[in-house]
């Protein structure tokens, strides 16, 4: 197999892969293994093709970690459509730590209450950090 369908099927794996996080990293190096890619169609060395990968790679991540601390992105702001939504305490996991499993999209999720409990079983969601909710009482 040639050395650019190799870079071409990293590429589009990293794509893949991106379109289920969506947190743009894996997009950055998809297409520093097509610069890869470009380098090995032309027949370059192999020390070329992984530098400029590298280069692709190293800029770009640095492109979009500089665009997320700008715009004040974080870990749990990611899935900002989740963000303001409701949900419904189903069950207490760890009452005294805030742990709840909560009904969201038609199915339980777990979630951590950020602040003051409150009275009640409706919260909003405040943030995301992989498959836990983070919710509070009041809406953002």
């Amino acid at each position: 197999m040639d050395p650019y369908i190799i870079w071409i099927l990293t590429a589009i794996a990293l794509v893949i892969v991106e379109l289920l996080t969506g947190t743009f990293y894996l997009l950055v190096l998809g297409f520093a293994a097509a610069a890869g890619a470009a380098l090995a169609w032309l027949d370059l060395p192999l020390a070329a093709q992984a530098s400029a990968a590298a280069i692709v790679g190293v800029l770009g991540v640095a492109l979009v970690r500089r665009y997320r601390v700008s715009t004040g992105q974080t870990a749990t702001s990611i899935n900002a459509i989740d963000v303001g939504q409701r949900v419904t305490v189903e069950s207490w996991v760890n009452e005294a730590e805030g742990l709840a499993r909560v009904h969201y999209r038609g199915t339980l999720w777990d979630a951590k209450i950020i602040g003051e409990r409150g009275a009640g079983t409706t919260f909003y969601i405040r943030g995301v950090d992989g498959s836990t909710l983070h919710i509070a009482p009041e809406r953002v």
